[in-house]
């Protein structure tokens, strides 16, 4: 044998060379080997770094298995007052960003948000930042902290002097990790440089998510502010409020925008309005009522300003001597409730404006009221043509709302005694000229928010009205006899609320102001 040559372990002879290149790749293996943890006892390495483990993870389903004795307390309650208290609050996880050791995020809770801090510590282990950080955006936490007062104002947050600093976490309902819209991209104005936004059709389709920005918390919360000073003036007045019903015998308009339905063995058809029965209440000696409820509408109008199904504000009153003693009360309504939107709602208008800029709403007191002749020469004056008896188209509408608001520095007025021809069958016609009506029209920035007259309250009138109208006296019988035994003059209007809360805000599509949108081309969610 040479002495280029050596014996390997299979006895064949290897070269010198290739000896030296396995002797090297076991000196090599050794070394890996030597430096190399059993998994076992790797594992429990981690268990006794983890000085955290019990302080975070995710909890079980709430099943109601206990009551804790725990108080949580609002993220609005976090006040520098509280400087050094250990609290516990629940919220949602709205942001959250992670760099080495520290990890930052904001708990969001409806219109209120905090930051809180989490930095590695001898409490604050390298496993929790790390499962904090893999929280999914929107999911509902509960954290214990500690208090701490801010050098600098937090501008990202409500909560702008405070800050909390971590003890623990746990998930209480974790969202899903791939959100069809994010809510900082939904809180975006369209239009805003070069950063995603969120289009009508996305927000609708995933409501629930779009309703937890700002903007929409404000939105809801002023319409149910309309709401509530509605009631509020009227109940002081003296009305009662009533509940009508939804499914009726005849379309309670006339005409063929109405939803038909099966009801047993024959038809009904949705509430175009409950007219028919706040009527019926004041001849039944209630007087002065109002209703709040759905109105249902079949008209195929994909405009930014009409739904199928909306909220109807709706009122009545028995007058003495003249219908303008109910039209007064019903613009002193609106002059008290623009006032309660300013006085009580100013926030929720200023977090609107963020996301939706518009010029503030104004109004006079007392109302302005014009003749609706006098509104039609406004017009013929700007070059629009025209007649008497015609009716306002949409256009002509935002036009003499800006008439309006560049003479008398107004965006709400009351046009007064519409023609006769473009009113319902149950409207009172004027004492002195059978073309015009005793009927109204309230308008914000230049848009109709209420429609409203005296009613008829002789039955053999209402009748022949009626019979003009194509209406089916035998499917109106009740509604018409209420006047045969003693029925007082009386009058009253309509109100939609989604457009009331949209103009007032100056909002440019009346889908932001329903909850739940229906429309010619959606009824889903």
């Amino acid at each position: 044998m040479s002495g280029e040559e050596a014996v390997g372990q299979d006895g064949q002879s290897i070269s010198k060379k290739a000896l030296k290149k396995q002797q090297k790749e076991a000196e090599k293996a050794a070394k890996k080997a030597q430096h190399k943890k059993p998994d076992n006892q790797e594992a429990g390495d981690i268990d006794k770094e983890d000085t955290s483990k019990g302080r975070y993870g995710v909890l079980p389903l709430n099943q109601s298995q206990e009551r804790l004795q725990r108080r949580l307390y609002k993220v609005s309650e976090l006040q520098p007052s509280l400087s050094g208290q250990t609290v516990w609050v629940r919220g949602r996880l709205h942001t959250c960003r992670s760099k080495g050791k520290q990890c930052f995020f904001v708990i969001r809770q409806q219109k209120w948000t905090v930051q809180v801090m989490a930095i590695q510590s001898e409490t604050i282990s390298k496993q929790m930042i790390k499962f904090i950080s893999g929280v999914t955006a929107e999911s509902i936490i509960d954290v214990e902290g500690v208090v701490q007062t801010v050098g600098q104002k937090i501008q990202s947050c409500t909560q702008q002097g405070v800050e909390l600093h971590i003890q623990q976490i746990w998930v209480v309902s974790a969202a899903e990790p791939r959100l069809p819209l994010l809510i900082e991209d939904a809180s975006r104005p369209e239009g805003e440089g070069e950063l995603a936004t969120v289009n009508q059709d996305t927000r609708l389709d995933n409501r629930v998510l779009d309703l937890r920005t700002l903007a929409n918390q404000s939105i809801f919360r002023l319409e149910a502010g309309v709401c509530r000073l509605f009631r509020d003036y009227l109940t002081a007045k003296g009305f009662v409020e009533i509940h009508t019903p939804k499914i009726i015998s005849a379309a309670s308009e006339g005409g063929a925008n109405v939803f038909e339905v099966t009801y047993f063995k024959t038809k009904a058809y949705m509430a175009q309005s409950p007219q028919l029965y706040k009527q019926m209440a004041v001849c039944a000696e209630f007087d002065k009522v109002f209703t709040v409820g759905s109105v249902f509408r079949a008209e195929d109008s994909n405009t930014h300003r009409h739904l199928t199904e909306f909220i109807g504000l709706d009122l009545e009153m028995a007058f003495n001597y003249h219908y303008h003693e109910v039209l007064e009360v019903i613009g002193d309504m609106f002059v008290n409730l623009f006032k309660g939107l300013q006085e009580q709602y100013a926030e929720e208008i200023s977090l609107v404006n963020k996301q939706y800029p518009a010029e503030p709403f104004k109004f006079l007191e007392p109302s302005l009221i014009l003749n609706y002749k006098d509104g039609v020469e406004m017009l013929r004056q700007a070059g629009i043509e025209m007649g008497d008896e015609e009716d306002l188209s949409t256009p002509n509408e935002k036009l003499l709302g800006r008439l309006i608001k560049a003479k008398y520095d107004t965006d709400f007025f009351i046009l007064d005694k519409f023609p006769l021809a473009v009113r319902p069958f149950y409207t009172m016609p004027d004492p002195t000229n059978p073309k015009w009506s005793n009927s109204y029209d309230m308008f914000m920035r230049g848009e109709e928010i209420l429609s409203g007259a005296q009613r008829i309250h002789d039955p053999e009138f209402l009748s022949k009205r009626a019979e003009l109208h194509g209406c089916q006296l035998d499917k109106i019988k009740g509604y018409i006899d209420s006047f045969r035994y003693g029925a007082p003059p009386h009058a009253g209007g309509g109100i939609g609320l989604e457009r009331v809360t949209m103009l007032y805000l100056g909002l440019d599509n009346i889908r932001k102001t329903s909850l739940f949108p229906r429309d010619p081309k959606r009824l889903t969610p």
